[in-house]
């Protein structure tokens, strides 16, 4: 399977966003049958990023009133890259001690 086989899309939630901002962690969602090292070889090689570490689970369709009792079975994969730069934190306050006139 290439890269765009195994990455189907980019799960964009507001989990998601904050993982992405605060942790480095992005959440794809990948082919049932593609395992770690395959997720790992085609993230870095979509998104240009150095991959520290994998976590991936099984989500199981909702179950629906149709001919299929559930939908497609998918697999999410929170992908954790490396930082080119520390995070920034908040600015902090920037007041000084009082200057008493001469």
């Amino acid at each position: 399977m290439n890269s765009f086989e195994i990455i189907k899309t980019v799960r964009v939630t507001e989990k998601g966003t904050r993982q992405s901002d605060l942790l480095n962690q992005y959440t794809v969602v990948a082919d049932p049958r593609a395992n770690k090292r395959e997720i790992r070889q085609a993230v870095q090689e979509l998104f240009k990023v150095k991959v520290l570490k994998v976590n991936t689970l099984n989500v199981r369709g909702k179950a629906r009133r149709s001919r299929t009792p559930f939908a497609i079975l998918w697999r999410s994969s929170i992908s954790t890259s490396r930082r080119s730069a520390p995070p920034s934190k908040l600015p902090s306050s920037s007041r000084t001690a009082p200057t008493s006139p001469s």
